[in-house]
């Protein structure tokens, strides 16, 4: 699922200077949740967040392959956070 997603989604988010550097499916509770953890040289504020999320969601909803309702979380790494 999470290289289904990266593919369907990271040449658009690279085209804003952005990586993508990590991507979990997970179920919380009753939830499912798609977590989206961006990066970039400079800071990532809130706003560029939400720019970002407005590039996945379209495309995620026309791919239209995961079956379950739930929720995209686009976040950033705290600052000093290393990567798994």
């Amino acid at each position: 699922m999470e290289e289904k997603v990266r593919k369907l989604i990271e040449d658009e988010v690279n085209k804003m200077g952005i990586k993508i550097d990590s991507i979990i499916y997970e179920k919380e509770g009753s939830n499912y949740f798609l977590r989206i953890v961006i990066d970039r040289d400079e800071a990532i504020d809130i706003d560029t967040c939400v720019e970002v999320t407005n590039i996945i969601n379209p495309l995620l909803d026309k791919a239209d392959f995961i079956n379950d309702s739930y929720i995209l979380d686009v976040s950033t790494k705290e600052k000093g956070e290393e990567s798994e």
